[in-house]
């Protein structure tokens, strides 16, 4: 595939970057010219990002964890201060914990709260000075657990859903400050955390009943949906909740029959 560098010169913070979604996002700004900036929990899995950042190009990385007011408040600071300037937040990073109210520990809903939605509100509250300076972006990645309710993940949907909302209050806010804030919402992602759940013959077969396309997203596409909203492309797109989950909101929820 060939880029083009929609991005060149710009710096774009990536968190929730070790993995997935937020690694490839960070791989396709990179390629598109931007300083991609991955934040995480895991050097590991951070150093993993940046040993495969496509050549000539460049992926930084700090170790963080959105959940921390202050620590994730001073990687934002730093990236604009060392970079020079900040034009993207991509608030990817997020937990799913899975069970029903009765289920949930307390300790479990407050660390959803702390990633999926703490997370967005510290480093988007930190990025904001930044991105005003610039007429830069915020991309929020949601989840379609929280456009609707998902069986046993009742502190994610939760979140999701709050974030979504989040995103319209953000946009109405900023937008005439020259921010613009979208969220994507994607439906089931390959990935490494992921991969056992879409070996289970029960998610196999519902991604063949329920899902129109008929299977998983590949982390590239929703990277390629998360660039455009960040892009000059979308610079009349703001509050938008952009389903990036193979036509699953198109359905009614009943089964797919043959006709």
């Amino acid at each position: 595939m060939v880029f083009v560098d929609r991005f060149r010169g710009r710096v774009v913070v990536v968190t929730g970057g070790g993995s997935g979604i937020g690694a490839a996002t960070a791989r396709r700004f990179a390629a598109e010219g931007a300083t991609a900036v991955v934040v995480g929990r895991t050097e590991e899995k951070l150093d993993r990002v940046v040993a495969s950042a496509p050549k000539g190009t460049t992926i930084a990385r700090y170790v963080a964890d959105v959940g921390d007011e202050e620590a994730i408040t001073q990687v934002i600071d730093a990236v604009a201060d060392g970079f020079g300037r900040l034009d993207t937040l991509v608030n990817n990073a997020g937990v799913a914990q899975l069970g029903t109210v009765d289920k949930l520990d307390t300790t479990a809903w407050r660390a959803s709260i702390a990633t999926n939605l703490d997370g967005v509100f510290f480093a988007s509250r930190a990025a904001l000075p930044h991105l005003r300076a610039v007429g830069g972006s915020i991309v929020n990645v949601g989840s379609v657990s929280g456009l609707g309710g998902e069986w046993g993940m009742a502190a994610y949907s939760a979140t999701k859903a709050a974030v979504a909302n989040l995103t319209n209050a953000m946009a109405m806010d900023h937008g005439r400050e020259g921010v613009r804030v979208n969220a994507v919402h994607p439906s089931y992602t390959s990935s490494e955390v992921i991969a056992p759940v879409l070996e289970l013959d029960a998610v196999r077969e519902g991604l063949a009943n329920r899902m129109p396309l008929g299977r998983s997203a590949d982390p590239d596409e929703i990277a390629a949906v998360i660039t455009f909203l960040a892009s000059e492309d979308a610079s009349f797109v703001t509050g938008a909740q952009l389903r990036a989950d193979g036509g699953v909101g198109a359905t009614s929820g009943n089964p797919h029959l043959e006709f």
